[in-house]
């Protein structure tokens, strides 16, 4: 006799064997049989509290990881709570698979039962949002599908495959999967570099003195960091990142920080005298340019593996297609070592003034009776913090707080403010705190975001993750209560009453404080550096600090009006 098997038997042992260890996601009716059997093989059931969330502790835990990111969502209300995480994870290049439930497929004996009350057109939505979709059309070619819906994850696309809850229940033969499994780690080899492209840049480098050299997250990926240092100190050239790559160049004696709209005053003072700019793995986008605003006009080199990236935010006047690494790496046997009377930025005078340069003398800190500077309060959670970290923040006007707060290298530093979005930080933090559980994770959120996600505080204490939650708490939709300032309109629907957050935390199981002066930070100085237990800070902001690129945006929309 053939030997069978259940659908959602074999494609949950098909997820086991590509290592997958844990799958992020809810229980539904229509994926809960699925769930408890991946669950019971060893795959790991991590519950959330709303599919949006599950969907971003996915991505999370995914990019923290490197490994193949698992949501199992519920069909219909369950699918189109998703839909909004969904268009997160596929703008952010981690390989999530979200796998979810679907109404039976017809069959040669018509239902009476009726109506279908979670019917959902999930394929026209999801595509819609940009997801690529798989949907498994009968048991035969089950596992197939599921082996095509994971090669293109892997291939850094959020894909979603959808599984009928009657085929998932159906008897197939146990039989060797005929489309092999992709292996997790499968990456494409390098671009070749065109040596007329090297050259073109060579040309353009050797007629600077005072380059500045801009690496990405994409730097970060390829290896690129010593290599890149190398070739500062060839040809005397001042370092920086972008927000993602942040903190690639800590130690260096010429790191500038962040560029653009998270750069202190050094970086701008430097910047100022640049006459060349080579820019590894990066895209240049609004916040690296502060709107098209901090560089000069001057040359810029561009080095990226997708020659689509360059020129696309901002122009490029060579552009070189490869992997920044081995690009960096060719210029270096290209040019010659230059001496040190041309390079001017690697002066003992430079090498100085970056050194003693202090951050907090940007700004003359604004604290209040009741409230605390967010530049400030930054600045005193550096030093507080435990060292291992990674830190995660959800977007709003509170960004203004990144420059000053350390982290030990780009991988350690998440933003989740690729769909403009506020909330999903707090699922991103929950996923990275998976994949590190012997690393703190800092969750850095607004108010508005957190009472919007705050019922996965259980999901917390449940999971038992090593979380430290710092809610900045301005009273306010701060981005908006700031635009609505710029625009000299009323800010009333901007603003919250002052809630309390810290007894609610407490009530969870969470160690909790309201922070209203540094003086009270102090206080919580002890618990903050064990770390060995879910702690939330309710720290009272002062809402009249904007961050330096909501500024930026108004400057831009004016200009655009002007020109109108």
């Amino acid at each position: 006799m053939t030997n069978t098997a259940p659908v959602h038997q074999l494609l949950a042992e098909d997820i086991r064997d590509l290592g997958v260890e844990a799958v992020f996601g809810l229980l539904s009716d229509d994926t809960a049989v699925f769930a408890v059997t991946l669950d019971s093989i060893g795959v790991r059931l991590h519950g959330a509290r709303h599919e949006n969330e599950a969907i971003a502790m996915a991505e999370g835990y995914a990019d923290a990881s490197g490994q193949l990111g698992v949501a199992l969502i519920g069909r219909g209300p369950a699918a189109a709570n998703s839909v909004h995480a969904a268009a997160y994870a596929s703008r952010t290049g981690s390989p999530v698979l979200i796998i979810y439930g679907e109404a039976p497929v017809a069959n040669s004996t018509p239902s009476t039962l009726g109506p279908d009350y979670k019917a959902f057109d999930a394929v026209g939505v999801l595509s819609a949002a940009g997801i690529r979709v798989f949907v498994v059309s009968n048991a035969d070619t089950a596992r197939e599908t599921l082996a095509e819906a994971v090669a293109s994850t892997l291939m850094g696309t959020t894909t979603a495959l959808l599984l009928p809850t009657n085929i998932q229940s159906e008897k197939i033969p146990v039989a060797r999967l005929e489309t092999p499994l992709p292996p997790v780690h499968s990456a494409p080899p390098p671009l070749a570099l065109l040596p007329q492209e090297i050259n073109a840049a060579v040309a353009l480098l050797e007629q600077s003195r005072r380059p500045l050299i801009i690496a990405g997250v994409g730097a970060h990926h390829s290896g690129a960091r010593e290599t890149l240092e190398r070739l500062a100190e060839r040809i005397g050239a001042v370092l920086i990142t972008t927000a993602r790559g942040k903190d690639m160049f800590d130690g260096n004696p010429f790191n500038l920080g962040i560029i653009g709209s998270f750069s202190h005053s050094a970086a701008r003072r430097m910047i100022d005298q640049i006459d060349c700019v080579l820019v590894f793995g990066a895209s240049l986008n609004f916040l690296t340019t502060s709107f098209g605003t901090f560089v000069p006009s001057v040359p810029v080199i561009q080095f990226d593996t997708v020659r689509d990236n360059i020129g696309r935010w901002y122009k490029a006047d060579v552009a070189v297609v490869g992997d920044a690494r081995l690009a960096a790496e060719k210029m270096l046997q290209t040019l010659p070592r230059r001496p040190d009377n041309e390079k001017p930025f690697h002066s003992e005078e430079t090498r100085r003034f970056l050194a003693t340069f202090d951050a907090s003398q940007d700004f003359r800190s604004a604290n209040t009776t009741h409230t605390v500077d967010p530049r400030s309060l930054g600045i005193a959670l550096d030093r507080l913090l435990p060292a291992d970290r990674s830190l995660v923040y959800d977007s709003g006007n509170f960004l203004g707080v990144v420059p000053y707060i350390s982290v030990p290298g780009p991988d350690r530093f998440k933003l989740t403010s690729d769909f403009s979005s506020i909330g999903l930080g707090f699922g991103v933090a929950l996923g990275v705190a998976k994949a590190r559980p012997d690393a703190t994770t800092v969750l850095v959120i607004g108010d508005g975001g957190f009472i919007m996600t705050m019922g996965e505080l259980e999901t917390v204490i449940r999971e038992d993750l090593p979380l430290i939650i710092v809610v900045m708490n301005d009273c306010a939709y701060g981005a908006e209560l700031h635009l609505l300032r710029m625009h000299q309109l009323p800010v009333a629907r901007s603003v919250f009453p002052d809630v309390d957050f810290a007894p609610i935390a407490e009530a969870f199981g969470f160690r909790a404080a309201t922070i209203r002066s540094l003086s009270d930070l102090e206080d919580v100085a002890p618990f903050l550096a064990r770390a060995n237990e879910p702690i939330l800070l309710d720290c009272k902001i002062n809402p009249a600090i904007a961050a330096p690129f909501m500024g930026e945006f108004a400057a831009f929309e004016a200009q655009k009006r002007n020109q109108a």
